[in-house]
């Protein structure tokens, strides 16, 4: 058992692979497997209780994904589940299953996927300001070209140093200043129509608007400690996908088991 034990931590926590382990402990690959399939998963319950959530999920493959709902305050991943799409459904099936279970919901982080803020409208909910900026470095790229664009990238990255009432002046006057210049049109010859000439600033700039009411509620409720951005959670995401990629190949259960095991500590 004791090295069952020590094949699967090593396994999992020292990133050996089976060829590495069966090498060192001069037995065959077999064997390291049998053993790895055998060795228990350690496991601490955790008591329902009202709890602030973090809540994001992660893809290894298109349709083999987690989606996990973390505690910040309990340092603990609570729930998990394994799904084959990302959906608002999703979210909505795991809030009803940890509900069930006891735990109540006092506010959770999201990263704004489109869709699921709605399965929360009764509480209060925090978009993820380092999702946001990823959003709009996506639409604007890191280095924009044009003025427009990096003014409008300079604001998304002051996004964590700001009071909602501060942002949200900055984002105002910014829309005033280049309002014309977002009202632009080109025609295409191809499809015979206009279009929006800077449809990527405009979408970057809609999506800051949008998302505004959501990208500050951790500063309206300071008794909950709500934190502003999935951090606690993409830690563990990381790990697990450093190891589904060294470990390739693997069997679903042990892939599963794998999973649990990070999850669980």
């Amino acid at each position: 058992m004791v090295v069952q034990k020590q094949l699967w931590q090593d396994y999992v926590w020292k990133k050996q692979t089976v060829a590495q382990l069966a090498e060192q402990h001069r037995r065959s690959i077999d064997w390291v497997r049998r053993r790895l399939e055998a060795a228990p998963l350690s496991h601490s319950p955790i008591m329902p209780q009202p709890l602030v959530f973090v809540a994001d999920a992660f893809f290894h493959k298109r349709s083999f994904g987690v989606c996990v709902f973390r505690s910040p305050k309990l340092k603990k991943n609570v729930y998990w589940r394994v799904i084959a799409t990302e959906s608002p459904a999703t979210y909505r099936h795991m809030r009803v299953e940890l509900e069930q279970r006891g735990f109540s919901f006092q506010a959770i982080v999201l990263d704004g996927r489109r869709g699921v803020k709605e399965m929360f409208s009764d509480i209060p909910v925090q978009m993820c300001q380092f999702h946001q900026i990823k959003i709009v470095t996506r639409y604007i790229t890191g280095r924009p070209k044009l003025e427009a664009g990096r003014e409008l990238r300079e604001i998304a990255l002051a996004l964590t140093q700001l009071t909602e009432a501060q942002f949200a002046n900055l984002l105002a006057e910014w829309h005033a200043r280049w309002t014309v210049f977002l009202k632009e049109k080109t025609y295409t010859e191809d499809t015979k129509r206009w279009h929006y000439t800077h449809r990527r600033i405009r979408a970057a700039y809609q999506t800051l608007n949008t998302n505004l009411p959501y990208l500050f509620t951790y500063q309206k409720y300071p008794e909950l400690q709500i934190p502003n951005t999935t951090n606690s959670l993409d830690g563990k995401v990381s790990h697990v996908k450093d190891l589904l990629r060294l470990h390739r190949c693997l069997k679903r259960t042990r892939k599963l088991k794998l999973i649990n095991e990070i999850l669980l500590k």
